[in-house]
């Protein structure tokens, strides 16, 4: 075999957050494994493991923040500061909030790239279905480690039938909260407070087929009974019990992870040989967040996304 044929047909492709579908998110500086952000009119301070190097603005910016979260997950807040408040995202709101002992504030910005997507994959998908049958057939979409639900809503908003799946039961209530503020209280969306794995061998036995998967596995949890997750030991089985409850027309299977070890190439081969045998193609690549002052993008997560070409 020759060098050319032994690679992938998928590359890695750089993805920055693209700003101007999306007013209320701007990265406004890095440095000092730190990010300066601006969320709605909140700026805020975070730390970031990937923020290597030095920052472009001078210290009296970065201290304008409204509140800062230091790498021990300690927030420090500014006289009258909110530490709730929602975000819009073209029909969608999502709550955010700055809650104790953790960096993150229930939304990823960098995910708008996946959110676009979606989207797209969803209209085309109704297109297709259209013109084969015509008639609309919605969409069955399966969301693991769904968090507070943004990629579900999209989802939702676009026509799919969606279950949402996670460990945590105050991210299921913070997705609840996310599907009332957006309006999206009567759409097919069934949340459920489970393991991931545990959930795709009961809907196996059951018969269970879903059309599409969107999958963000973080690289260490806990089920809501302890059972442990790490990415290295658990994530091919579970892709292996997924394919079982795909479709026999699947539309598109979407694989996130923020692992510092792990690489965009991996998660390719790894959904390369979940979909053996179906026709489709693979894209891989990182998600990242452009600065607003012209510096390099700064990279957030990997992923790997697979589309049926029939």
């Amino acid at each position: 075999m020759s060098p050319e044929q032994s690679v992938p047909a998928y590359l890695p492709n750089v993805i920055p957050v693209n700003y101007s579908c999306w007013h209320e998110y701007a990265l406004l500086d890095v440095g000092n494994y730190q990010k300066l952000e601006r969320f709605g009119k909140q700026l805020l301070v975070r730390s970031e493991p990937k923020a290597w190097g030095l920052p472009s603005f001078a210290t009296e910016e970065w201290t304008k923040a409204d509140a800062v979260c230091n790498a021990d997950g300690r927030w420090h807040f500014g006289k009258d500061v909110r530490r709730e408040w929602v975000l819009t995202y073209k029909n969608l709101n999502f709550q955010v909030r700055c809650t104790d002992m953790s960096k993150h504030i229930g939304i990823f910005p960098e995910q708008v790239s996946h959110w676009t997507w979606i989207t797209s994959q969803l209209e085309q998908t109704s297109l297709d279905l259209s013109k084969k049958r015509g008639i609309h057939k919605p969409c069955r979409v399966l969301s693991l480690f769904g968090y507070t639900g943004a990629a579900s809503l999209v989802a939702a908003a676009n026509g799919a039938v969606v279950t949402h799946i996670d460990a945590s039961k105050p991210a299921i209530s913070w997705a609840k909260i996310n599907q009332q503020l957006s309006g999206l209280s009567s759409f097919p969306i069934r949340f459920m407070v489970d393991d991931a794995h545990k959930f795709i061998k009961r809907e196996f036995r059951r018969g269970a087929h879903y059309d599409a998967l969107i999958l963000d596995p973080p690289s260490f949890g806990r089920g809501p009974k302890g059972e442990v997750w790490k990415a290295e030991k658990n994530l091919i089985p579970l892709l292996e019990n997924c394919r079982q409850i795909l479709s026999e027309s699947p539309r598109f299977v979407l694989l996130t992870m923020y692992a510092l070890e792990a690489s965009a190439l991996m998660m390719g081969n790894l959904l390369a040989a979940m979909m053996a045998g179906i026709d489709g193609s693979i894209e891989i690549g990182e998600l990242a967040l452009q600065p607003e002052n012209g510096s390099n993008p700064l990279p957030m997560a990997i992923f790997a996304r697979w589309v049926s070409s029939t």
